[in-house]
């Protein structure tokens, strides 16, 4: 075989491959995928890598899924101004992350702290699980990894067919439901409407999700099966105090560094709202945050305009109402708790 031959040969597989690619992109898109990006350690690591920016253009999320979900943060850029640092980590405490920018000395600026009492007040290492180990990648990087992160980026911004979490075999495996073996445990699986990332870290509830019930039970189930093995008590007592001093410690040290810190409560609704509400009476919990803390915070029972608003599945705000949650947020922020964007004051 010669020269000549083999070239042919390596542009038909070229050709076929493109083919391929390109088959494979559009029938993902008229599936209704979109982009979804890997929200694992290197996605956070360059998100906390911009924690150093100026107080006056940036500010710093810290929490649960919820204020992934509900900071719209497009809406909070346009309107504010100032750079939203998404670093909350789903399923999980924040404390770890707190910890972590309490300690960095050179972190002097403003921080959101979400509250979603049950993993807030949870003594469970189960639940912090991902901000240790995004800590970990972040403290850990290589040049490889910052360079392999870069090329990821640079297809992830390209090809919907790349969200390993639900279009890989190991996803799709899992979409196809086989009776287990009596006493093999299963969690029950997230539908493939459900959480999907922007470059930002911004999580979202796709259109589809929104309009299928079938996809919002199955998620309330979930929940549903996560309360019923939970084994453990709201935190009171001593665990309590314990926490509660855990956090005024670290936030004291940015506060004495000049930054700014404030805890909201992001909106739940229906049984899971009013099962928060019985196990984590707010005099308890959230009220003794702020007042252990010396901080200010803003809970979205107290305020009519956010206060009315249905997840789908009881957790989490649909992209609309996040974008409504978030104008009042801002509006609370700068009218009642004294925060100042230079780009609102130029107005």
């Amino acid at each position: 075989m010669n020269d000549t031959t083999f070239a042919k040969a390596g542009i038909l597989m070229l050709i076929l491959v493109g083919l391929s690619l390109v088959s494979w992109e559009f029938y993902v898109r008229n599936k209704g995928f979109d982009l979804s990006y890997d929200d694992a350690g290197p996605l956070w690591t360059d998100k906390r890598k911009q924690v150093y920016e100026s107080p006056d253009q940036s500010t710093v999320f810290i929490g649960s899924s919820r204020i992934k979900f509900d900071l719209d943060i497009q809406t909070w850029e346009n309107i504010t101004g100032d750079h939203a640092v998404q670093l909350a980590c789903v399923g999980s405490t924040p404390l770890p992350i707190l910890k972590n920018l309490a300690d960095d000395k050179k972190f002097a600026g403003k921080l959101v702290i979400d509250v979603t009492e049950g993993l807030f007040f949870s003594g469970s290492p189960n639940n912090a699980d991902r901000p240790l180990t995004n800590l970990s990648y972040y403290k850990d990087e290589t040049p490889a990894q910052w360079a392999s992160f870069q090329l990821n980026h640079l297809l992830e911004s390209k090809l919907a067919f790349l969200d390993k979490d639900r279009l890989s075999l190991n996803a799709m495996l899992s979409e196809t439901h086989i009776r287990n073996r009596p006493g093999v445990f299963e969690f029950p699986g997230f539908p493939p409407g459900f959480g999907h990332v922007k470059f930002n870290r911004q999580e979202y509830l796709t259109d589809k999700f929104i309009t299928d019930t079938a996809q919002q039970n199955r998620v309330k189930g979930v929940w549903r099966f996560v309360k019923e093995m939970s084994k453990e008590p709201p935190a009171s007592g001593a665990k309590l105090d314990s926490i509660l001093l855990s956090v005024k410690t670290d936030v004291d040290k940015i506060k004495a560094r000049g930054g700014l810190v404030i805890f909201v409560r992001t909106p739940s609704s229906g049984p899971f709202l009013q099962g928060e509400l019985k196990g984590f009476p707010r005099e308890k919990y959230w009220e003794r945050i702020l007042s252990t803390t010396q901080s200010t915070g803003i809970h979205f029972l107290d305020y009519p305009a956010i206060s009315h608003f249905e997840c789908p599945e009881f957790s989490h705000l649909t992209q609309s109402d996040a974008i409504l949650f978030t104008r009042e947020f801002i509006r609370i922020l700068t009218e009642e708790k004294g925060w100042r964007f230079p780009q609102m004051a130029r107005r």
